[in-house]
């Protein structure tokens, strides 16, 4: 990609004004700081210009720079240093979980507490050093090595949903595999990213020596998403967010790492357990109130089995809206707006992105438990609750009249992101169909979405899955240059 290129930075300027608008203040404005009661015990003060810093800068090009300099610290460090690191960080976000969920939980506001505390003490699964294996090559003519190689210094941006969960797996790959991290982190969620990253430095500097191995800046904006994306330091990038942040990214000049919108839809066909099948929909799409980008966000269910489904999707848990209850919903959640060619389209809410399901039944005019999981309701294919991304425990149901019309659909609603599906069948051959029709990254047979990810699956877990650029869900490996070293002739063994 030519390095001539440059962001979208219209697009950008609109997703940080938007933000910047939710929490309530104006773009380039100072992030709010909580008073210290609200830290949780153990917390790092707020960084404050001058003192301490451990990775939390002001201005983006000083922590670029800090961390070029952590960057060669490491290097001579070895393997061994990597993987030290790697364990600090996986005992910390166990050891913490608990106060760090909390204060995620309080300052954006959104999904539910539990299953923060949960995201952080599961981040023991993400792969380390071990995962980076060289290859050796041996033949008449003497041997080669291929080895994976550090970058230098990764810049990274971070999603509102997983603050810190992204933030934790994403130093323990980026670290693995040699390099330096710089975070941009969602505004919404940079207080949490500056304690996580102050605590991990800490921690670094104490058993390894190394300043600011992990960086990030305390009030991020457009102009330090710009600065990141631009600076010399910068060799990588990984993108964890929406569509306009993963464009500008991609148009940087610079290699993307890009994990991009999903909208993951489920078929249900009747021949395994119905009770299993609603009970596997319900774990994965309540969870977190349905942030995850794997998450089950539609489920189209063969009209023979469909009322049975639902009636074990109630049995589970899950609260059933009436057609009118839908429709009050759905006003609240979307917006109608245009576009700049006058196309109209419908917009989310924001308020009621990561909500608990009792939440969006008061904006549906009803009334459920306030520990409800989540809510559902039959809709047609073309409903917008089926078409958007929208991240609240509410499901749409469809009804499909056959298989062939299931997979259609469901490929219709994915919008080719090519991001994440699930079916409940026990007929191979439709496995394979919709593995085919959809070619999504992750695909989860007869289990929750969050099976895909190693939770209740064989797997390795990760909160960036590079959708758009093809990595898919990504190891230390993806975060290395291939490097082959060739010895001619010589060093042969037979």
């Amino acid at each position: 990609m030519s390095s001539t290129l440059q962001l979208d930075e219209q697009a950008i300027r609109s997703i940080v004004e938007g933000v910047m608008r939710g929490l309530g203040r104006a773009p380039g404005g100072p992030a709010p700081v909580a008073a210290s009661a609200s830290e949780p015990k153990g917390a790092a003060p707020a960084v404050r210009r001058g003192g301490p810093r451990f990775g939390v800068f002001d201005d983006m090009k000083d922590a670029c720079a800090a961390a070029q300099q952590a960057f060669e610290q490491l290097r001579t460090k070895g393997v061994a240093g990597r993987a030290k690191v790697v364990e600090i960080v996986k005992e910390l976000a166990t050891k913490n979980a608990k106060p760090w969920g909390k204060f995620e939980f309080e300052e954006t506001k959104i999904g539910r507490l539990e299953h923060k505390v949960a995201k952080l003490e599961i981040v023991k699964l993400v792969p380390g050093v071990e995962w980076l294996q060289p290859r050796g090559l041996s033949g008449d003519h003497g041997i080669t090595m291929e080895e994976h190689t550090p970058f230098g210094v990764v810049g990274a941006v971070l999603p509102v949903t997983h603050s810190i969960p992204t933030l934790s797996g994403n130093v323990i790959n980026i670290v693995a595999a040699g390099n330096a991290v710089v975070f941009n982190p969602h505004p919404g969620g940079a207080r949490s990213a500056a304690l996580a990253v102050r605590a991990y430095n800490e921690a670094i500097h104490a058993a390894l020596g190394i300043e600011n191995l992990v960086c990030t800046v305390e009030r991020p904006t457009l102009e330090t998403f710009d600065a990141l994306t631009k600076n010399e330091f910068i060799k990588l990038l990984c993108v964890t967010g929406g569509p306009a942040v993963v464009g500008a990214a991609m148009k940087s000049g610079k290699r993307a790492i890009c994990a991009g919108p999903g909208n993951p839809p489920v078929i249900v066909d009747g021949t395994g357990s119905l009770a299993k099948a609603a009970a596997d929909v319900l774990s994965g799409a309540s969870f977190d109130n349905n942030l995850l980008c794997i998450g089950e966000k539609q489920v189209f269910v063969l009209e023979h089995v469909a009322e049975r489904f639902m009636t074990e999707l109630a049995a589970a848990g899950a609260a059933k809206l009436t057609s009118g209850q839908l429709a009050k919903l759905s006003a609240a959640a979307f917006t109608n707006s245009k576009d700049a060619g006058g196309c109209s389209h419908p917009v989310l809410n924001r308020k009621l992105v990561g909500a608990d399901a009792a939440v969006l039944a008061q904006h549906a005019g009803a009334q459920v438990s306030a520990d409800c999981p989540l809510l559902f309701a039959e809709t047609d294919a073309d409903h917008v609750f089926v078409f958007e991304e929208q991240m609240m425990p509410m499901l749409p149901i469809v009804r499909v009249k056959s298989f062939d019309d299931a997979v259609a659909a469901a490929a219709k609603s994915e919008h080719g992101y090519k991001h994440s599906c699930v079916i409940h069948s026990l007929n191979v051959e439709r496995m394979t169909q919709m593995a085919r029709a959809l070619d999504t990254t992750l695909f989860v047979k007869n289990g929750p979405s969050t099976a895909g990810l190693g939770l209740g699956g064989e797997g390795y877990l990760s909160y960036s899955i590079a959708t758009t650029t093809g990595e898919g869900i990504t190891t230390p490996e993806t975060f290395t240059r291939t490097r082959r070293c060739v010895m001619v002739d010589n060093l042969r063994i037979y």
